[in-house]
């Protein structure tokens, strides 16, 4: 990672998962080894709730010299899609990590099939032919006991009979299930005889037609990290209570080698952000968003567009560590993250976003000079450009007020300003449209300020930014607000889309210095005063805000509890 300055004083985040790590090195469990798994379903993009993933599922296996492998869970026909495993592919490269060939629970089928028959001979497993609603039922609830299906006591020949004819084909979706026989009055709910084989005749997006018989997630998962030779199988907390059935299946398996262990460990949640795919799919279905690459979104195809830098992302995340309990960190300071890269690699430029024109009613008529400006500050070996200066600028329409309020320090009648890098102007009068509206100021320049800078020490009190109308380059810029309005959406009604903002994008027409013009698809820029922009990658004059100037976070951490 960088050096960088950190967000809160406060020493390095915790991490529970590299100290159990170390300690079964320590022991010489699974001989020395680390080998962990990403292992995401392909039925939709991944989001910053991912990112945290894939930085502690690489990221541990790098820190101890392991493997660490992208697997797709693609244990569910109806919803999975070649599209989404290769934009999963792409994601994790974007995010700075190698997957790899990417593995697939799929792959495994047959084992898991043959599996499946070793515990239905053992006495551990049975055909159900209940629909899932009598299913769920009988399973009971916490403080109340389940009951046994009748179904239970089938013998070990008519199991397999059954079940090989549902792999066969012979029976409608629904029809039978195969249920593990663990132990229908345990309190934990996980192992009240749970499902491990449903009917689907789906298209399989990689195993096409071959299998009519899918595993579920509990089954295929533990099973997939024994066979990959997985050692820590890091989950998110919801997991917790799947870790009992996990251990229960491998306890009954003749493994290849050694048992897998499952690790659990908070997820990452944000202010004033949802993350459910089901969530963001009906904001992209009512046409609330463009998109799941709407740079509004946390999916980190938005992210990438919107111009976050993985680099950002990764030390955001290791700064938050890895703990046992869920919390919500605030937006505000993963911007803080992005900021702070973005300040040290942005290129500088000027735009502006609400022009209004200014004329320097003393310029020579015709005179175009080039004012020389740094690139980026922080890194002068980024170098300088050239930007042109004439008589007429477009300046921001908040730069200039008719009767300024109190402690305004910019253009109005009779002030003086610095144009930035340029000269000292003087307001000597402005002119207005037919809505009363400013539509032209009018100054007097200093020549002996050429660069902003006075000879004699003579002080102002603001710097303004401008363009060149002769000069100038049309752009459009997006603005964005939160997309929703409470920080935790929906905890006040149940509903997140309560707190939607409908009025978290604005695009407008605005004004730029040419060197605008060479940004990079995706590439941020700092347009100076104003935030930092990252160029669309398909509408060339298109720029996305990324995050603005303000450092927000230590207004919030100084916020009443």
């Amino acid at each position: 990672m960088s050096e960088h300055p950190r967000a809160p004083d406060t020493p390095p985040a915790a991490n529970f998962v590299r100290e159990l790590v170390l300690a079964d090195r320590a022991k010489g469990d699974f001989g020395g080894r680390v080998q962990t798994r990403f292992p995401p379903e392909p039925n939709g993009y991944l989001h910053i709730g991912h990112a945290k993933a894939i930085c502690v599922d690489f990221g541990i296996a790098e820190e101890f010299g392991g493997i660490c492998k992208l697997r797709f869970d693609d244990t569910n026909p109806e919803t999975e899609e070649t599209e989404y495993v290769d934009a999963i592919v792409d994601d994790v490269r974007w995010l700075g990590f190698e997957p790899g060939e990417p593995l697939y629970a799929s792959d495994y089928f047959e084992q898991l099939y043959q599996w499946a028959e070793h515990l239905i001979a053992t006495g551990f497993a049975y055909v159900d032919d209940q629909d899932a609603e009598t299913i769920s039922a009988q399973r009971g609830g916490y403080g109340r006991p389940g009951v046994e299906s009748p179904f239970r006591s089938r013998d070990v020949e008519e199991n397999l009979d059954l079940f090989r004819r549902m792999r066969a084909g012979e029976f409608a979706d629904g029809a039978h299930v195969l249920r593990a026989k663990a132990d229908m009055q345990h309190d934990n709910m996980q192992l009240r005889d749970p499902i491990m084989y449903r009917i689907r005749h789906e298209h399989h997006h990689r195993a096409g037609d071959a299998w009519v018989l899918y595993p579920t997630y509990d089954w295929a998962h533990g099973q997939s990290d024994a066979i990959e030779g997985v050692t820590h199988s890091l989950c998110s907390l919801e997991f917790d209570s799947h870790r009992a059935l996990y251990d229960w299946y491998l306890e009954h398996l003749p493994l290849p080698g050694d048992q897998p262990r499952q690790i659990e460990f908070a997820r990452l949640e944000l202010t004033h952000t949802v993350t459910s795919k089901r969530k963001l799919r009906e904001l992209i279905d009512d046409g609330l968003v463009d998109g799941w690459d709407d740079p509004r979104l946390p999916t980190l195809r938005a992210l990438r567009r919107r111009g976050y830098p993985p680099s950002a992302i990764r030390e955001f995340c290791e700064f938050i560590g890895v703990g046992k309990t869920n919390s919500r960190h605030q937006i505000e300071l993963l911007e803080w993250f992005i900021r702070n890269q973005l300040n040290r690699t942005a290129p500088r430029r000027m735009t502006v976003l609400h022009p209004i024109k200014l004329v320097i009613t003393n310029w020579p008529d015709g005179r175009t000079e080039m004012m020389t400006l740094q690139n980026n500050p922080e890194d002068p070996a980024d170098g300088i450009r050239d930007v042109p200066f004439t008589g007429e600028l477009w300046i921001e329409a908040d730069d200039f007020m008719a009767e300024p309020s109190p402690k305004y320090y910019r253009l109005s009648p009779g002030s003086e300003v610095r144009l930035r890098g340029a000269f000292f102007v003087k307001c000597t009068g402005f002119e207005t449209d037919g809505q009363g509206r400013v539509a032209e100021v009018h100054c007097t320049y200093d020549p002996e300020t050429r660069g902003g800078n006075s000879s004699e020490g003579r002080k102002v009190k603001a710097t303004i930014h401008w363009v060149s109308t002769a000069h100038a380059i049309d752009v459009r810029v997006a603005l964005y607000d939160r997309l929703f309005t409470a920080d935790v959406p929906g905890e006040r009604t149940g509903e997140p889309l309560d707190d939607l903002n409908r009025n978290s994008k604005t695009v407008v027409d605005a004004k730029a210095e040419p060197a605008v013009a060479a940004a990079a698809p995706g590439q941020v820029l700092q347009f100076e005063r104003l935030g930092y922009f990252a160029a669309d990658g398909a509408e060339r004059s298109l720029f996305h805000r990324t995050v603005g100037l303000k450092v927000e976070w230590a207004n919030i951490q100084k916020r009443p509890k």
